[in-house]
């Protein structure tokens, strides 16, 4: 769809600026940020001859089609399913789609577009997603590698394992991988940043899908970036284009049962002999180069580290006191909202139980994670019933609330709220819409909504721990925090959007910080409300109706 874009830079700031690349991620971060005088550089207007395709092939590789089951009745919002599903083709396919699917396509004066299931900054769609599993009936007789066509709602096998290679029983591995080049071409440097959010929402998407089966989510934290661009395939020519590579992101092991998940050694199964078959597709006939999100993808590098001794968050579970949609009608019904109505409220219980979705080890969208939380969030409340405007900080990590609260330079009122199981803080009484407005970009949404959010990440603890990794991880947090936030305001009958442009540090010093400090940064923005919708937008079936007949 074409949209009108803010001039985020000029030709000349970029070749002025191109031998002034930083040298840590922390220099990406700060030269990235958006401030009200100045916007991270991007493209001047976006080509849309250029425009990425968001649909990744393998032409000649064998394809599989998936039974389409977006009928099916599943268990009630949020899962899990009472009775874990039996792991076969059929249950794959739901599981596919209600991860990754294509939810609607939305047609405007003669241009079409897909939504997905997993949401996307721009709606660009960087993530590409593969699995990895033994022989299953309907799929192949050996453990194989596929990728997943969205649009056809297929697997496509990229590779066969010879025998007698087999993977753990009960469940498969999931990659999930980055294309920058589709979120480079409309937002330019910044783009690093919205891939990684966006790996962050398809963990949240593959465990609420994993939910709906009855089945688990895991992230595997040990592997690093090499292992896994071998085991995807990812270090191939095959794989990519120049200049529309994938960058290896995540593995998670997803167990058709509750059971932990297995030791896997993911060097060996990347070694080990297969055959290859077919070869990625061309996105774009044009590339505008930005080596600053490639600089940012190798100063954040994973190699590969120990088995992370998990520490375990006993996490509440959110009560709501109506029956919520079954699974399926929540994340198929899930949209990005362009415009608030500034006149909705939301309900004290159902502000208590999207604020706990939140929480560390939270089922499903946090429970994938094993690395201790990271992040806390900043509320702007705007309309919620019970729960006087103000800005309120929500504790999700006590060490990290202590220390900002030392280094705060404000007389910051921090009143504990008392609202279920919540650590909650008031810092500031009275309307803080302008304030969610202004720092989110100047973007009315933020203020037109029930309430906003601002993720505030403990940035150079995290990078000490992990090194440029702790960046990516610090994002997928947050996206995953996002993700169960989209999920719970779609449940209840709102809406939600992420906001991905924002002042950095404009938020950091409506907490008191210093402006050249990096103990604390805001990585992300969320808002909550009831969206208004645009009639003249039509709305279109994900898939024909013929798709249904499969078996």
């Amino acid at each position: 769809m074409a949209e009108a874009e803010i001039n985020t830079g000029s030709l000349k700031e970029r070749l002025f600026d191109a031998d002034a690349l930083p040298r840590d991620i922390h220099g990406y971060h700060r030269r990235t940020k958006h401030a009200p005088t100045r916007y991270a550089l991007g493209p001047a207007f976006l080509d849309w001859t250029s425009q990425p395709s968001p649909f990744r092939r393998f032409d000649g590789a064998p394809r599989v089609e998936l039974p389409l089951r977006d009928h099916d009745e599943t268990a009630p919002f949020p899962g899990p399913a009472p009775l874990a599903a039996p792991f076969d083709r059929a249950a794959l396919g739901l599981f596919l789609e209600l991860g990754f699917g294509i939810s609607a396509w939305k047609s405007y004066e003669g241009s079409t577009w897909a939504l997905r299931n997993n949401p996307s900054s721009g709606n660009l769609h960087p993530t590409e997603i593969y699995l990895l599993t033994n022989a299953v009936e309907g799929l192949g007789a050996h453990a194989a590698l596929y990728h997943y066509a969205q649009e056809d709602h297929a697997l496509e096998r990229r590779a066969d394992y010879e025998p007698p290679v087999v993977l753990p029983e009960r469940g498969f591995v999931l990659g999930l991988s980055s294309v920058p080049w589709r979120e480079s071409w409309k937002y330019g440097e910044r783009a690093f940043r919205y891939c990684q959010l966006d790996v962050g929402h398809a963990i949240g998407a593959a465990a609420q899908a994993a939910a709906a089966l009855g089945w688990r989510a895991h992230l595997l934290c040990e592997p690093g970036d090499s292992d896994i661009a071998a085991l995807l395939g990812l270090d191939r020519p095959d794989s990519a284009h120049r200049r529309e590579e994938e960058h290896p992101d995540a593995l998670l092991w997803i167990a058709a049962d509750e059971s932990a998940p297995p030791a896997i050694d993911v060097s060996s199964l990347a070694r080990a002999p297969r055959t290859w078959t077919g070869a990625a597709n061309r996105l774009s006939e044009d590339h505008d180069g930005w080596p600053l999100v490639d600089l940012a993808a190798r100063l954040c590098v994973k190699s590969r580290t120990p088995t992370l001794a998990r520490v375990s968050h006993i996490a509440p579970k959110p009560t709501f006191p109506f029956p919520l949609p079954d699974i399926g009608r929540v994340v198929r019904g899930r949209r990005s909202a362009q415009r608030m109505d500034g006149i909705a409220r939301l309900s004290r219980e159902a502000f208590c139980a999207m604020l706990t979705s939140t929480l560390p080890d939270a089922e499903p969208c946090l429970a994938p994670f094993a690395w201790p939380p990271r992040l806390n969030l900043l509320l702007f409340v705007h309309r919620v019933d019970g729960v006087e405007p103000g800005l309120y900080l929500l504790q999700r990590d006590a060490e990290s609330v202590a220390r900002l609260r030392e280094m705060s330079a404000l007389a910051l009122l921090w009143t504990p709220i008392d609202l279920g199981p919540l650590k909650l803080f008031r810092l500031r009484c009275g309307s803080v819409e302008r304030e969610a407005s202004m720092n989110a970009c100047r973007q009315a949404i933020a203020g037109k909504g029930c309430f906003a959010v601002a993720m505030i990440a403990d940035f150079d603890r995290t990078l000490q721990e992990d090194g440029g990794f702790g960046y990516r991880r610090l994002h997928w947090e947050a996206g995953a925090i996002g993700q169960a936030l989209y999920l719970w305001a779609t449940a209840i009958g709102l809406s939600g959007t992420g906001i991905g442009c924002f002042f950095d540090d404009e938020i950091h010093a409506m907490l008191g910080l210093p402006p050249e400090q990096y103990a604390f940064q805001d990585v992300y923005h969320f808002t909550v409300g009831a969206a208004l919708e645009d009639a003249r937008m039509l709305t279109l079936p994900a898939y024909p109706e013929e798709m249904r007949a499969r078996t």
